[in-house]
């Protein structure tokens, strides 16, 4: 099995690099620096490339994504993405391209060109990592970040319909909070007052199982899918006041 991870050198995508690496999977990680790997155990596994690229930059993500595929691609995984808060943003409205350029635009380069190496074989399979924040309607104050979630899993359901007939499945992972180092810098250094924390083993066990599946959708844990689906039905007077 020939994996590529997008966003494969931290969080979620290393997990489930580790995980691939010990099914005997021939594995590409690629992120903005590959050097943040260095001394990591996964560097160990026989036949690992590394891949430096932003997911913006489209013709690099295309050389990438087809010098790996020459020799096949089952799974294109990408849990590359960008996030900025509402105070980043009232500081400096500039810090709104990288996540649209990364969550949305890089998104649909990679979608782009794993559906063009995949073609080739009439096979495979795309998984991309959004977030239940993108299960949020449009509401008062909402977030750019919400926005651009709601981009991702609109994105992967027309590339599931389109690709179908082809044999090529997609995936959208939508998980609520993740136990990552990402998630601990973004809150003082823990995560432990985030509702219904999942584990990075434990969203991989479910990622994983999702993709086997060949699942349109997985989201998790159920109780903020529910309290998520509670929220969208409130009137907008009162979501307005929804804690960032």
């Amino acid at each position: 099995m020939r994996v590529m991870i997008i966003g494969g050198t931290s969080g979620i995508g290393l997990a489930l690099a580790m995980h691939y690496a010990q099914q005997g999977a021939e594995l590409a990680l690629c992120g903005r620096d590959p050097a943040r790997l260095d001394g990591h155990p996964i560097t160990a596994q026989a036949g690992l490339r590394r891949y430096g690229f932003d997911i913006g930059e489209r013709q690099a993500v295309f050389d990438a994504v087809n010098d790996f595929a020459e020799e096949g691609l089952d799974l294109l995984v990408v849990t590359a993405g960008q996030y900025a808060d509402a105070n980043a943003l009232a500081q400096d409205p500039m810090h709104s391209l990288p996540v649209v350029r990364t969550n949305v635009s890089g998104l649909c380069h990679a979608f782009d060109a794993g559906a063009q190496a995949m073609l080739r074989n009439g096979r495979g399979q795309m998984v991309v990592v959004a977030s239940m924040a993108g299960l949020l309607h449009e509401y008062p104050n909402g977030s750019l970040y919400s926005a651009s979630k709601r981009a991702a899993i609109a994105i992967s359901d027309s590339y599931r319909k389109a690709l179908a007939p082809h044999g090529i499945g997609v995936t959208v992972v939508v998980p609520g909070y993740v136990d990552t180092q990402k998630l601990r810098d973004l809150n003082g250094g823990s995560a432990r007052r985030k509702a219904f924390l999942q584990t990075e083993d434990e969203a991989v066990r479910r990622i994983v199982r999702a993709i086997a599946e060949r699942d349109a959708r997985c989201i998790f844990p159920w109780q903020l899918h529910a309290m998520v689906r509670v929220f969208n039905l409130l009137p907008k007077g009162l979501q307005r006041y929804r804690k960032k």
